[in-house]
């Protein structure tokens, strides 16, 4: 590969809903331009940019792939991101580090779900962009009726949208595309390029006249230039749809058939032609330096800035990082420094990836994406510069992972394994989480959906050869009373020699204040204070295991006020027990409930679902505080049980048809009714005679 500087490249992420032809389309750029001597197809697992053995088996794209494309004396940097919902960490990632967005849409289909969140995160990140219908050999395809609705999908969000490709043909006959700033055709993979058919030139002329005038509106002295001649030429023409581009005024609707490669030269010319390089990018960069934030310019000869956007382990290969330089360059055997981690780092092992292919570097310029190996802890999200200028680059924004399982290892030795292989997890992609619940006592792994968590598990067992078990995580209740009670329980235990004699009264009722209060109010010598300690600790004991539905007790005083003691036989121990079970029966009589979290959700949902979702929530014993607009949406505010949640992300794709999406935070603990409670103690109490008919067993 060439060495391109920062003006001759161009960073453009591939952005639409599931199955639109992301991926064929990044091959058939491939292809056209001679970088490979076939064409690949998704269905047999041969395309460059789906190369990881979990995307075979699914058929479909899981990670962002980097497809740098040599076109025109020009590197464009493709990265072709997932299109399902549950796979948006690779979305946002990749459009962070992009400098233009492409969309593309089913020439069927039209605008779907994951359109509406491209563009949605697109306007995230102020890119500008293209729309490419694509699948115009489909049965069904209408080149029309797909530019209707992305038109009115543009208009409805303040923008303007214009024809700058026409199909020649549809359907099986769609053959090549009509270029309308240049006024010519390509056809078929685009080597051969004519006239246009005279069946559209009249609409050909329309669309240029559109064109012209869109790109008028870009500069002054462009539509001064119009206004006079009523024309502008090719390079004006090229020089005006820059402008209003770049600004987001109007979005260039394109049409393509990647699986035939039809539309693909096209398409890349107007890529160098209308998308900006690194140092045309419509965001400036900034990171926060030693005196604040500093503005990075594209420029070899600045301080280094780069942002990690990607990293990859494997235990065979080793760790990969990909990276985006946003000012300066990094050289190959030099050194970087790590500003998140404060470590050195030997650039070993510079390269630019495309798919799985390695293509070695000996400099990458400012503005490019390459790659790196076998960085000792640089992990995604890292901000690399010189040590000399630290600079950190501010993380983008990452969707809160809120459908969540409890994992098990498979095995003894998996178990060993398991913290440092959902670590590595995590650290390759930002919307994956795992904690250890210390109330619930269960390892959980947090995910966008059911399909990101079974990837992650698949992941574990090929990469890292850990296999990991998945069930419904426990809801985290906490016990608790509602009124005073007192309880005392003797314990005699005689078994020759020594005994064991401890007999413990005490009382309890709610404490708002605090978790935990011991205290007494003994007098007299019936029992000594220095038994005190062990009492505390087996009380302490059983709030944490739970005295009746076995979770965490909290918001209780404890008053001990009397007892008894044996001058031979009482012991630590003999009251350690005795305290626990005076505790558990004055529970009993105490009027114990159990608490549950309450989430507050905000679940924004196009207004026609709103009084689906609205009802939904009710089912769920969620409480509406109030709606809100936004963008078209609303937005209902609820509070709801955290247990009424655990599978919300995927029954609300359900109802809104993937539509709708939320965030959840914890709110207030709250008495679970009484109908509920019930099954849940149970199941403890099953729980635990199973236990002990298993240990009795043993």
């Amino acid at each position: 590969m060439k060495e391109y500087t920062t003006e001759f490249l161009r960073n453009i992420a591939l952005v639409s809903h599931g199955g639109a032809g992301k991926t064929m389309l990044a091959e058939s750029f491939l292809h056209a331009t001679g970088a490979t001597t076939r064409l690949g197809k998704v269905e047999d697992g041969t395309t460059a940019s789906d190369y990881d053995d979990e995307e075979h088996r699914r058929k479909i794209s899981i990670y962002s792939s980097i497809i740098p494309i040599e076109h025109r004396d020009h590197k464009i940097n493709v990265i072709d991101a997932p299109g399902y919902t549950d796979f948006v960490g690779e979305i946002i990632s990749a459009l962070s580090v992009a400098d233009g967005a492409i969309i593309l849409v089913d020439a069927v289909s039209g605008i779907e779900v994951g359109t509406e969140l491209a563009w949605r995160y697109a306007d995230e990140f102020n890119l500008p962009r293209f729309f490419v219908i694509n699948k115009m050999d489909r049965d069904n395809a209408n080149f029309e009726q797909a530019y209707d609705a992305i038109e009115a999908f543009v208009k409805a969000h303040g923008k303007r949208a214009i024809k700058v490709h026409l199909p020649i043909g549809e359907k099986a006959s769609f053959k090549g595309v009509v270029d309308i700033i240049g006024m010519k055709s390509y056809i078929g993979d685009g080597t051969t390029t004519g006239e246009i058919p005279a069946d559209l030139k009249e609409a050909a002329e329309a669309a240029h006249f559109a064109l012209v005038e869109a790109a008028a509106e870009g500069e002054d002295e462009l539509m001064e230039k119009y206004l006079e001649n009523g024309s502008l030429t090719d390079a004006e023409m090229v020089r005006g749809l820059e402008d209003v581009v770049y600004a987001g005024e109007f979005v260039p609707v394109f049409c393509a058939a990647g699986a035939r490669e039809v539309g693909a030269i096209a398409l890349l010319n107007d890529i160098i032609d209308l998308m900006p390089s690194p140092l045309q990018a419509t965001t400036a960069k900034s990171a926060k330096g030693k005196d604040g934030d500093e503005k990075l310019k594209p420029s070899d000869t600045s301080p280094l800035s780069a942002y990690v956007w990607k990293t990859t382990a494997d235990p065979f290969v080793g760790k990969m990082t990909y990276f985006r330089i946003y000012s300066g360059s990094v050289q190959a055997e030099g050194h970087v420094w790590n500003q998140n981690k404060g470590v050195d780092e030997r650039v070993s092992g510079l390269h630019f990836q495309r798919g799985k292919e390695v293509i070695p570097a000996k400099v990458v310029h400012a503005g490019d994406i390459a790659a790196v190996s076998k960085l000792s802890v640089t992990a995604t999200g890292d901000s690399i510069c010189d040590k000399g200028h630290p600079l950190s680059i501010e993380k983008p924004k990452f969707p809160a992972a809120l459908y969540r399982v409890a994992i098990t290892p498979k095995s003894q030795a998996d178990a060993a394994k398991i913290s440092p292989t959902l670590t590595r997890l995590c650290e390759e992609d930002m919307t994956l989480g795992w904690e250890n619940d210390h109330i619930t006592h269960e390892t959980v792994l947090k995910g966008m959906g059911d399909q990101h968590i079974d990837v992650a598990l698949h992941r574990a067992q090929a990469k890292f050869q850990v296999g990991l078990a998945t069930h419904e995580p426990r809801v985290p209740y906490r016990e608790g009373i509602t009124r005073k009670a007192s309880g005392q329980y003797r314990h005699k235990k005689q078994s020759g020699g020594s005994g064991q004699f401890g007999e413990v009264h005490l009382r309890i009722e709610p404490l708002p204040t605090a978790d935990f209060e011991f205290t007494d109010e003994l007098v007299g010598m019936n029992l000594s204070k220095s038994y005190l300690p062990p009492i505390e600790k087996g009380i302490k004991a059983t709030m944490e295991r739970g005295a009746f539905a076995g979770y965490p007790m909290s918001n209780v005083k404890v008053i001990v006020y009397d007892g008894k003691e044996h001058e031979v036989d009482s012991k630590p121990v003999a009251f350690e027990i005795a305290g626990r079970e005076a505790f558990k029966l004055a529970v009993q009589e105490a009027g114990p409930v159990l608490f549950e979290p309450i989430m507050i959700i905000h679940v924004t949902v196009p207004d026609a679902n709103m009084g689906d979702v609205m009802s939904d929530l009710s089912t769920r014993r969620g409480r509406v505080q109030g709606t809100d607009s936004e963008h078209g949406n609303t937005v209902v505010v609820a509070h709801v049980p955290l247990a009424e949640l655990l599978r919300y992300t995927t029954q609300l794709r359900s109802i809104t048809g993937g539509r709708g999406y939320f965030t959840m935070d914890f709110d207030h603990y709250d008495t679970v009714p009484s109908h509920i409670t019930g099954p849940i103690i149970e199941a403890h109490k099953k729980e635990m005679e199973a236990k002990k008919e298993e240990q009795g067993g043993i």
